[in-house]
């Protein structure tokens, strides 16, 4: 399976998240003409280069979502606007449904009316979550793995994800990657991995005596960001279409996590640090998770470039250095 060369233009939803920025980046770098959406109540995308050309707008207005991508009739489209936080899709079910489902099969359909109207191809890769497979009967997981999830954030990805099949058989050039867990300095600190760092800085250098956290025991695939962009850059220019998991086939419990994170930043009595509040565990949690992603080595030729701890210690040091 060949890989083909950047497109002229690229339009990427979600550009506020810590994956659209470095997608952007690389597309940018490539010099492919960038084009982004970006909700005007998120304010200005952070990390954002200056090359980019955003448009205020929302995944959910799929009229105006639709003018946009016939309007740019984009070579590639990166939809990776969701309701992202797991924990949160508990307390808006419906909203995670209409932006991490409907809202994604309305974008397939604009991309589908784009190519047939303007008669070229568009590449779309849909974000897509190891969530959908819940608490899975084996590990790893690979793309024939049963969807089973166990939160309306992992249903609502499934929808889309399974959506991206059935225009996959209407003729687009979609794939879907089913990302494991991936962090980087740019994760705000509602997700636990930055909540940790940032945390763990913070006592490093005395401006706090505690880490509050949920489950310590949840297990996941944990890998860096900017393999993941590229890992959908790839899929975005491969000749066959097709689902991929993007993994590093390693688990680590959140407690691994808090663990190296005090050992980068030279604290080795730490567990007297960590508190458990029960408030913070979510009603269903995959516990174990971990992903095969021998498809797209294969195919793609991806592997994930940093381990767990080197991703650990990125953050850490980014924290502990009080950066942006």
């Amino acid at each position: 399976m060949g890989l083909g060369g950047p497109p002229a233009r690229a339009l990427i939803t979600g550009i506020g998240g810590q994956d659209g920025s470095y997608l952007a980046e690389q597309l940018v770098a490539e010099g492919v003409e960038v084009h982004a959406l970006a909700r005007l109540e998120d304010g200005p995308p952070a990390y954002c280069p200056d090359a980019v050309t955003v448009h205020i707008g929302d995944l959910t207005d799929i009229a105006g979502v639709r003018r946009l991508v016939m309007d740019l009739v984009p070579g590639e489209i990166y939809n990776l606007a969701a309701l992202s936080s797991v924990a949160a899709s508990w307390e808006q079910p419906d909203v995670s449904g209409e932006v991490n489902g409907s809202a994604a099969a309305a974008l397939l359909e604009s991309a589908l009316l784009a190519q047939e109207h303007h008669g070229t191809h568009v590449h779309v890769v849909q974000a897509s979550s190891a969530e959908m497979f819940g608490n899975p009967s084996s590990s790893p997981q690979d793309e024939t793995t049963p969807l089973a999830p166990v939160s309306p954030y992992g249903a609502a990805k499934a929808f889309a994800h399974l959506m991206v099949g059935v225009y996959r058989g209407r003729g687009l050039a979609a794939s879907s990657l089913i990302l494991y867990n991936h962090e980087s300095p740019r994760r705000p600190t509602r997700f636990v991995t930055r909540k940790i760092t940032a945390g763990v800085a913070a006592i490093a250098h005395g401006n706090a005596d505690r880490l509050v956290l949920g489950n310590l025991e949840a297990r996941r695939d944990w890998g860096w960001a900017p393999d993941y962009t590229d890992a959908m850059v790839r899929a975005a220019r491969s000749t066959i279409p097709a689902d991929y998991v993007i993994a590093t086939g390693q688990s680590h419990s959140v407690r691994d996590f808090v663990a190296s994170a005090f050992t980068r930043a030279g604290i080795s009595d730490w567990e007297h640090l960590v508190q458990t509040d029960p408030a913070l565990v979510r009603p269903a949690d995959a516990v174990d998770l971990r992903g095969d992603a021998s498809k797209a080595r294969r195919d793609l030729g991806w592997s994930a470039t940093l381990g767990f701890d080197d991703v650990v210690a990125a953050m850490v040091d980014h924290d502990l250095a009080g950066l942006p």
